[in-house]
């Protein structure tokens, strides 16, 4: 399909995901022949499949046992998934996919890897003892048809580092890094510690800082003062793994649903916040250009790749001595990769490892490596020069396109949230019996309730019967309940979207206030028994 054809056809525009086509007509035409030749995949990753370019942006959850991941996932998508457990000490025992399904279930590893519309066929080659620890759970929920979040076993402490896990836990993270959008690594401000499988975990993420967000939580558990000790700790200990002069933005939060303590810097924590869960919303906006940058990594690894491969074959002897010249030349890798960027003008930050590429050619005959070939790097050549190019006109339409996650991810509470994105029905028509008359409404659960409520309603001065957003927002704050919470509290209770609550809805507000304190789960949707009488009667018009 031409670039030119998806501009001109409006129809095309409205069916097809414009980017994701076109990166993936040019990995299978371009660059997978190059891998195919070259033998990439036994170095690097598998080859993409179609289900790489087509899945919802991934966000995966990491950190050490207890540090809070696994309600952190709760957090954003508002409910309890399968499987899913929380505990002092380690309750994660395996790497659980969270995605959308009009059912809840839980699918079980080997079943997820020969599913190909699930990116994670390419999962086989890590054996039964990871897959036996990796599942999939599967629920109706909105957050989760816009992104899909990994959640990871917690990483062993220094007490618990012989401990095996009988898969390579750190290769396993590699894999991962590679293909989210996201990376989240969660610290506990009351116990900074950093392990040795941390540090391995670390490693596995070379080359994908640019998709690391560090989170100190549970940070209102802590005063001013050790929060500022613990910071510092985090930022001197994050600067001797990465060994990077930029140094990593670390947010500082509390995120769970429930009431956050009273502290000097809660302020701070709730600024944090609306930083991190704005990048998070952005994800499906931005999910293109991580593609696209993904693969014109993996071109320019290619491309280093080849080089090195032919580079070896060259070097090689017909006949004699040929294991002692083999063993030479891994010995020498570093120089050649010296030589390379000087004769072929590669940038040495394309180049791989040296000591893992090192590794792995020792299991390898130099003998059946290819020279290069002219073709397949002139089109590589194109592919990195001209085809990309012509992509960024279709990028910015689809980046307009896209929209920002909805529940708990809308932004800044009574600020940027904007109803259009959510479609919804809070009015419900009056039920009628066989012969057309009107039935009862449903008894309103609020009601027994409303004139407590009806004494902080009118204690806050309404006008003309209602409170605008801003009184709202200053009572409700001082329920200590996140903004995000208190965010999708206002959508639920502003039944008719006017930006203000007459005293029904405020009564609803409170309501969903307390349930909320008492520990009960927010409803997606605002169901039948909680919308007041007076906006149950709906016409067709207005629904629409």
């Amino acid at each position: 399909m031409s670039i030119r054809r998806l501009r001109n056809n409006p129809k095309t525009l409205e069916d097809v995901n414009i980017v994701t086509e076109e990166l993936k007509n040019l990995y299978y035409k371009r660059l997978l022949p190059i891998e195919k030749y070259y033998s990439f995949h036994h170095f690097h990753s598998p080859s993409y499949e179609d289900a790489d370019f087509d899945n919802k942006p991934m966000v995966l959850v990491m950190g050490q046992y207890s540090t809070g991941k696994t309600t952190f996932i709760k957090y954003l998508i508002e409910q309890d998934f399968p499987g899913s457990r929380v505990g002092p000490e380690p309750t994660t025992d395996c790497f659980s996919a969270i995605m959308y399904g009009e059912t809840e279930g839980i699918i079980p590893g080997n079943a997820l890897t020969v599913d190909p519309k699930k990116p994670f066929r390419n999962l086989n080659p890590f054996g039964n003892a990871f897959l036996n620890r990796f599942q999939c759970a599967q629920l109706p929920n909105q957050v989760l048809e816009s992104i899909s979040i990994i959640d990871t076993p917690g990483i062993l402490t220094a007490a618990k580092r012989k401990l095996s896990r009988g898969y390579d836990f750190p290769a396993v993270l590699r894999w991962f890094a590679e293909r989210v959008d996201r990376i989240i690594l969660l610290f506990d401000a009351h116990k900074l510690e950093f392990s040795d499988e941390l540090t391995r975990a670390f490693a596995a993420l070379y080359g994908y800082e640019d998709k690391l967000r560090v989170v100190l939580n549970k940070a209102d558990r802590v005063d001013s003062q050790q929060l500022m000790r613990v910071y510092g700790a985090l930022m001197w200990s994050l600067g001797k793994v990465f060994r990077t002069p930029e140094i990593l933005r670390v947010y500082i939060g509390s995120f769970w649903s429930e009431p956050r303590q009273v502290c000097d810097h809660y302020q701070l924590i709730e600024l944090e916040e609306e930083d991190l869960l704005a990048d998070i919303r952005n994800l499906p906006r931005n999910a293109a250009v991580r593609k696209l940058n993904d693969l014109v990594k993996r071109a320019r690894l290619v491309r280093a790749h080849s080089h090195i491969i032919s580079y070896l074959k060259q070097e090689m002897p017909t006949i004699f001595c040929k294991d002692t010249k083999k063993h030479n030349l891994i010995y020498q890798l570093p120089v050649i990769f010296t030589k390379i960027q000087q004769q072929h003008r590669v940038p040495a930050g394309d180049f791989p490892d040296c000591t893992k590429m090192q590794e792995r050619l020792l299991g390898q005959d130099f003998s059946k490596f290819k020279t290069l070939k002219p073709s397949l790097m002139a089109s590589l050549d194109k592919l990195l020069s001209t085809d990309i190019a012509k992509l960024m006109p279709l990028l910015q339409y689809q980046e307009r396109r896209n929209k920002p996650l909805p529940g708990v991810l809308d932004g800044e509470f009574l600020g940027t949230f904007r109803p259009m994105y959510f479609k919804r029905h809070p009015f419900k028509e009056i039920p009628k019996d066989e012969e057309g008359s009107e039935q009862d409404l449903e008894e309103w659960i609020v009601e027994k309730y409303k004139p407590k409520y009806d004494e902080i309603f009118y204690s806050l001065c309404p006008v003309e019967g209602r409170l605008s957003g801003t009184k709202v927002k200053e009572w409700m704050v001082t329920t200590q309940l996140p903004s995000s919470v208190l965010a999708h509290i206002w959508r639920l209770s502003d039944v008719d979207c006017d930006g203000m609550l007459d005293n029904e809805e405020f009564a609803l507000a409170i309501h969903l206030i307390e349930g909320k304190l008492e520990g009960h789960w927010l409803p997606p949707e605002l169901p039948s028994h909680l919308v007041p009488p007076s906006k149950r009667v709906h016409t067709a018009n207005d629904e629409e």
